[in-house]
């Protein structure tokens, strides 16, 4: 089984994703955690590249994309791909829907044009379920307490853009994506994300 979070940077996904995980392997499940990009040795120099570069060395939306798609296919082949094989759940922090939003709806890509391009790098690996935590751009600055990374300082108007973006894909007719309310306390975020992670597992609460 192969569940993701995504959501816009404040919505809570790091909280959420561990409370999931350590529910999971309290029920016996064997979990393994990922994060996209990251998580092999590739995967992790493309994301610093991303994620840290500064002016100096600008990145076109296309290149910003493929980067991104390059740090995922390794991921599906070192990482995700082989722990489902082995019967174990795998639960990562963002996958290709990121890269639908963040460079197609917010960042003017067109959206089935890094679609297709996604196709080739997940090889056919999906998530059974993605958990999109959404909130509003208030709330979610209340939550960051950190600097802002690279994509981070691209304004509101792209923030909210990603946050349309989100939406538009959930409600797409063939979407695994659950919206959850992300602006609650996180003990009733969490008990709505187990509720759908039940139905999928066959697992008691």
């Amino acid at each position: 089984m192969f569940f993701s979070f995504d959501g816009i940077d404040g919505a809570g996904k790091s909280t959420q994703m561990d409370l999931f995980c350590e529910w999971l392997r309290k029920r016996g499940r064997d979990v393994v955690t990922c994060r996209d990009p990251g998580c092999t040795p590739l995967g992790e120099r493309i994301r610093d590249i991303l994620l840290h570069s500064d002016q100096r060395m600008p990145i076109g939306r296309r290149a910003e994309m493929l980067l991104y798609m390059a740090a995922r296919a390794q991921l599906v082949d070192q990482a995700v791909r082989p722990a489902l094989e082995a019967g174990k759940i795998v639960v990562s922090d963002r996958y290709l829907l990121a890269n639908l939003v963040y460079q197609a709806y917010a960042g003017g890509l067109d959206v089935e044009v890094v679609r297709r391009v996604g196709e080739v790098a997940i090889d056919g690996v999906r998530p059974d379920c993605v958990f999109l935590l959404d909130i509003s751009l208030p709330e979610a600055d209340q939550r960051l307490d950190r600097s802002l990374d690279r994509m981070e300082q691209q304004g509101d108007d792209y923030r909210e853009r990603l946050r349309r973006g989100f939406l538009a894909e959930a409600a797409r007719p063939d979407s695994h994506i659950h919206v959850i309310d992300a602006g609650r306390p996180p003990e009733e975020v969490q008990a709505d994300i187990r509720q759908l992670a039940v139905g999928l597992l066959g697992a008691s609460p």
